[in-house]
């Protein structure tokens, strides 16, 4: 069985969790516990463009806060 995230024909969704992580998902899975559409269903090339787009700090939303609050 091939990995649906290789598909780079097959529709997906960008998802973020509340850590602001961010992540492609097939349009046609369900949405794990945790995770919010950020991006409605799009292509490979659109979705990847978002996450590259929004997805600037890739610390989690907790230590990125904890590392600001103590100057860091």
């Amino acid at each position: 069985m091939a990995n649906p995230f290789d598909d780079e024909t097959a529709r997906f969704l960008v998802l973020v969790n509340d850590e602001r992580q961010y992540s492609l998902w097939p349009a046609d899975a369900a949405v794990p516990a945790g995770w919010h559409i950020a991006l409605a269903e799009s292509s490979h090339a659109d979705c990847v463009s978002f996450v590259e787009a929004t997805w600037t700090d890739m610390r989690p939303a907790s230590l990125a806060a904890a590392m600001d609050t103590a100057g860091g």
